[in-house]
């Protein structure tokens, strides 16, 4: 089949052949206690699913499964519009790859190499209209930092995140994706956790305000804390001058039985709404669920497990294909609750 017949169905088909039961490609991502990616103890992989029980990863979802969408069709038609402002850069919709990194951790190293994982993510989000992030893990270096190598392919239209390591060496990375032509640069907090990195003696650490003060001083960039779950740790990273903030809990995969991302979200937004740009992940599957973050006060959302599947599945084509399904189907979502556009959504859409 070639890349021009490709359905999303066909990409998902591929991508669990290929994964060779790390991931199962259910139908229903939800990190159920009986899907094969989860179980993870006494030493076990984590692969795709959540620590420990995997209850983090389940919650995601289930706080966005509570969320009902109001149906309103009675006006004057319209053609919706999903565009969305980045940093000064207009996007096609406000999905963006997330900062997933470490294939080899899902399983896919046996079928796409990491360089070949990151150009897929970054390209393949960039001929979608949209931005792949692209994260850090124990096997990157200065001197092997594929994902800046994607983003410097992609003319910079990309947002590098780096795990909380020692601070020279943080500053380290930022300095070169500034060299990309970088959208953004951030750090994953909650990457002081990583399973990864703390199994392969790559120290990370806890960081506090100076710290953050620190990194986000030491670029022009617009600088991102990734890993926000709490009211206290969204003011700490706007006092510390982060341009953006993104609620997510790794997945759920760097701390078990914390609540899902749509449930913590709405408390931040109040805190915080505009004196920080926010944005959230977790659980995200459609644009039915875009829709739903949307509404509880994000400005965007960032979408991981789908783009390695899609990645796997179909490289940089899959991974234009997946973000082209989540654009269609907010848009659809849109249109169905009179959205016309990313302003017209607000928390009256949910019931």
């Amino acid at each position: 089949m070639s890349l021009e017949e490709l359905s999303l169905t066909d990409i998902r088909e591929e991508a669990k052949k290929k994964l060779l039961g790390i991931c199962g490609v259910y139908k229903i991502c939800d990190g159920d206690a009986n899907r094969i990616c989860q179980g993870q103890s006494y030493g076990r992989a984590l692969g795709f699913g959540g620590i420990g029980s995997g209850a983090s990863f389940n919650n995601n979802i289930l706080a966005l499964k509570k969320l009902k969408l109001k149906m309103r069709l009675i006006g004057d038609h319209f053609e919706t519009n999903t565009i969305y402002d980045f940093f000064g850069n207009k996007l096609s919709m406000p999905i963006m790859g997330a900062s997933v990194a470490g294939v080899n951790s899902f399983g896919g190293e046996k079928v796409i190499s990491e360089k070949e994982f990151c150009r897929a993510v970054v390209l393949g989000c960039k001929n979608a209209g949209t931005i792949g992030w692209r994260g850090d893990t124990y096997t990157y270096s200065i001197e092997s930092s594929y994902g800046i190598d994607a983003i410097a392919e992609a003319q910079g239209f990309g947002v590098k995140i780096i795990k909380p390591r020692e601070q020279d060496d943080i500053v380290e990375f930022i300095k070169k994706a500034e060299k990309a032509n970088a959208i953004a640069v951030g750090i994953d907090i909650d990457g002081c956790g990583s399973y990864a990195m703390a199994t392969h003696n790559k120290p990370v650490f806890k960081k506090n305000i100076e710290e953050l003060k620190e990194l986000v001083s030491a670029t022009k960039l617009p600088f991102i804390v990734k890993g926000i779950m709490s009211i206290e740790d969204a003011i700490c990273a706007k006092d510390a001058g982060a341009a953006a903030i993104v609620v997510s809990n790794h997945g759920g995969r760097v701390l078990d039985h914390t609540p899902g991302t749509a449930e913590v979200l709405p408390e931040i937004v109040a805190e915080t709404k505009n004196e920080v740009r926010i944005l959230v992940d977790g659980g995200i599957r459609t644009g039915y669920d875009v829709l739903k973050m949307l509404a509880l006060g994000a400005e965007a959302v960032l979408v991981g497990r789908d783009l390695v599947r899609a990645a796997v599945g179909a490289g940089i084509e899959g991974v234009r294909i997946q973000m082209d399904y989540l654009q269609k189907t907010l848009a659809k979502a849109m249109n169905m609750t009179y959205c016309k556009n990313l302003s017209d959504i607000r928390s009256d859409v949910l019931y």
